[in-house]
């Protein structure tokens, strides 16, 4: 499909505003701990008593506030546990996928902090060399091609303590258009690559005293599905479950390895390039930076972490307690199942920009 196909998106006035925009404003003003409290101390400051309605309103919001604050922590630590001690100039992050988009953000980044970055991919770097970032030519789906690029990792850079399993691909047919090798390289690349990558690289994380962090890119796709993404969706279904299962055996063995889930909406990248976006102020589309944000804070604090962006990511698993009836209802609504038609991806990217020759599609 040629870029001249897809449908402009028009642009309003409103168009920045979203649902999560709402909620960062009010998670920072009248939701905020410190703003609800700064509102009795300026009526105390006017000398209204302690015991006035407006007085007592402000002071028990502002200790809803903050007890829900507190409940908030005590939640995470609970659920994630004490972080583990991070270096960055000892920190040896290993990224799949990372020649463009998303990978090569978070490899840039930590280049330039001082870490030690290896990025794997079938592709050339699009920025060419960056600094403090290696580049290994390596197939994801070739476990013999990861564990030679593993050795080579270890002999180059040292032991790895940080894996972002970032590789993916899109081919965006209905199932009956897909062929029997368009599902193998789908499945291999989006869900085998990380049982790859996991077996050879876990055993260094597992060495280091210091511990390490594994990142699982995954989509909010594999929990509700869309149509002519069945193998996609399939996949990122299976890399959730896998991560969520090796989380649990690690807290047993390996209590030192921190697991970070990352589980984001449509990205603004050329891996889905000319998908429409149904609704921006429910489901807006994600910007690569504030997702590479939120995975290097996770790794810098040494913490476990579910990351959902947008908004909706967060709870999009309460999709599947709702009655069938409302769940149709939704996907009529969100127009989910309609978003790929114009799809366009990388390669219509690459046919547009290079008229000669045969197209290998990036991880």
């Amino acid at each position: 499909m040629p870029l001249d196909a897809t449908p402009p998106q028009r642009d309003s006035w409103f168009a920045p505003l979203s649902i999560d925009l709402i909620v960062k404003v009010l998670k920072t003003s009248f939701f905020h701990p410190f703003i609800a409290w700064i509102v009795p101390l300026c009526f105390r400051a006017q000398n209204m008593f302690w015991d006035a309605p407006p007085m007592l309103v402000s002071i028990a919001w502002a200790t809803l506030i903050s007890l829900s604050w507190i409940a908030a922590t005590i939640n995470e630590r609970v659920a994630f546990g004490l972080p583990r001690e991070v270096d960055l100039s000892e920190e040896v992050i290993v990224i799949t996928g990372g020649a463009s988009g998303l990978g090569l953000l978070i490899a840039e980044v930590y280049g330039m902090r001082g870490a030690t970055v290896a990025v794997l991919d079938v592709a050339e770097m699009e920025n060419g060399e960056a600094r403090g970032v290696t580049y290994y030519k390596c197939d994801v789906t070739d476990k013999d091609q990861i564990a030679r690029v593993a050795a080579e990792i270890e002999r180059d850079l040292g032991t790895p303590t940080v894996l972002i399993n970032n590789a993916a691909i899109v081919i965006g047919k209905p199932l009956l258009d897909l062929t029997f090798p368009e599902i193998e390289r789908s499945l291999s690349t989006n869900l085998l690559s990380h049982f790859y990558t996991l077996k050879t690289f876990l055993p260094a994380l597992a060495r280091n005293e210091r511990g390490g962090t594994i990142v699982t890119v995954s989509s909010v796709i594999g929990t509700v599905g869309a149509a002519q993404l069945t193998d996609y969706a399939a996949a990122k279904a299976g890399i959730s479950a896998l991560h969520r299962s090796l989380a649990a055996e690690l807290r047993q063995s390996h209590p030192k390895i921190r697991t970070v889930l990352v589980t984001p909406g449509q990205l603004s990248t050329p891996l889905f390039y000319g998908v429409q976006t149904p609704n921006r102020f429910i489901a807006p589309v994600v910007e690569p930076v504030d997702v590479a944000k939120e995975i290097i804070a996770a790794i810098d604090h040494g913490k476990n972490a579910a990351i959902g962006m947008p908004l909706y990511a967060r709870w999009i698993d309460w999709y599947h307690v709702l009655p069938v009836a409302l769940q149709a209802i939704a996907r009529r609504l969100a127009q989910v199942d309609r978003a790929m038609d114009t799809f366009v991806g990388r390669k219509g990217l690459k046919r547009e920009s290079s008229k000669e020759g045969p197209l290998i599609e990036d991880l």
